[in-house]
């Protein structure tokens, strides 16, 4: 099977099954490198709580040691062979990838499938990683942009959806080894495993690598799994921080991931907010009045929902005056939809700008494995180019309407804004 991207850029992309699982693969041997990632349904929405970053955590002391092997022979193990493990904990799942040479792989897997099946998680390793967690979650809290998005989430999301994915300092101190050592056990399940894979490797090769992997997992999806709570956040909200500078979040609810419109609203959404110097947000915001360096808002995917989110930083003085046009902007496009020349503009970018993502083994990877989460078909992205030119003027103004919706509007705003 394959898919065909604008410009004469042909990406194959196969179907591979193996040990009750499917992947996609784009196989391509014109560059000695392999790209593997897959996911899981989980991540954070698995922390109990109180545990909240228990996954990310964990996820990040999974190549720390393994097996026979403690930390730094792990890691020597990957520089040697020129290996690169990613392991992650998002607010709706558990993410894994590596990258390697071809004559690395069944070394890439060896070390893949320790990390997994046989993580050490030694007291020293877990101090020390859970320092820099904490570290962490410390700095992102030290400015107003850090501030408004954990509030934003938090309202937006109540509970497990909403809490930061890598937990609070607080709760990252309280995290015991044996909780850390539990998650995977409750997290590696092959119900909601998405595979991908890109580059010099063969479907049998990768069958090899999914048996290696993948094969012992059990067939059900992790347990506990929350459901995600209808958006909540409203109004404005203000958290005081002395600050310079005020910064702001907002955003509202948006489509499912295989809703119809979505296509069409991203198109809308470039226009208003997504496109650079050439949104409404920018032009309006930036340009215009020189409110703010910068501002943007696009769609966030969590759990096969979305949440249209934006953020701007201004000074306190001026943050209401920011706020004011931003709503201008959003209730104009709800109303009256994009103009011809915008259209054209945004279908003639996507449909033109489609083969630069696909630049490296990782990045097609990551890409197919979007699509799977999506639910996207193989054609989806061969078929792209025809679906937007058919996105006509009027349908993107019905979809404007439907998608963007002014009165609900939510913003959180961390700082001294004056006026609000």
């Amino acid at each position: 099977m394959s898919d065909t991207i604008p410009s004469g850029f042909t990406l194959p992309v196969q179907v591979v099954e193996a040990a009750g699982v499917s992947a996609w693969l784009a196989e391509d041997h014109s560059v000695p490198v392999i790209s593997i990632a897959f996911s899981i349904p989980g991540g954070a929405a698995l922390d109990p709580a109180g545990q909240e970053g228990a996954v990310a955590l964990a996820s990040a002391l999974l190549t720390e040691g393994a097996g026979g092997m403690d930390a730094n022979a792990f890691q020597e193990a990957m520089r040697d062979n020129a290996i690169s493990f990613n392991f992650s904990a998002d607010r709706d799942e558990f993410s894994g990838s590596f990258r390697c040479i071809g004559d690395a792989l069944p070394e890439a897997t060896r070390l893949a499938r320790l990390a997994l099946t046989a993580p050490r998680m030694e007291a020293p390793d877990i101090e020390r990683v859970r320092a820099r967690a904490i570290a962490g979650a410390r700095q992102a809290l030290e400015n107003p942009r850090g501030q408004a998005g954990r509030a934003f989430w938090s309202a937006a999301l109540p509970g497990a959806y909403g809490h930061p994915p890598g937990g609070t300092a607080e709760s990252i101190a309280t995290l015991t080894a044996d909780t850390l050592r539990g998650v995977p056990a409750r997290q590696l399940r092959k119900g909601g495993l998405l595979v991908a894979a890109s580059g010099a490797i063969t479907a049998d090769q990768l069958k090899d690598v999914m048996a290696a992997l993948f094969g012992d997992w059990p067939s059900e999806e992790p347990a506990g799994l929350p459901r995600l709570p209808p958006f909540s956040a409203t109004g404005v909200t203000v958290l005081p921080m002395e600050s310079p500078q005020s910064a702001a979040v907002f955003g509202h609810q948006g489509l499912a991931v295989d809703d119809q419109d979505w296509e069409a609203a991203g198109v809308v959404l470039r226009i208003l907010s997504g496109g650079g110097f050439s949104s409404r947000l920018m032009l309006a915001v930036r340009v215009e009045r020189g409110l703010a360096y910068g501002i943007g808002a696009g769609p966030e995917p969590v759990a096969g929902r979305s949440l249209i989110i934006g953020s701007v930083a201004t000074e306190n003085a001026r943050m209401a005056e920011t706020l004011s046009v931003l709503r201008g902007e959003w209730a104009r496009m709800a109303a009256s939809g994009p103009t011809a020349a915008e259209r054209e503009e945004a279908i003639a970018y996507l449909t033109g700008s489609q083969p630069l993502s696909f630049t490296s083994t990782r990045q097609v990877a990551n890409i197919l494995l979007a699509l799977r989460r999506n639910n996207r078909p193989l054609d989806w992205l061969s078929n792209r180019p025809a679906r937007l030119a058919a996105l006509t003027r009027e349908r993107l103004t019905a979809v404007a309407a439907r998608v963007l919706l002014p009165d609900s509007l939510a913003v959180v705003v961390a700082g001294k804004p004056v006026g609000l």
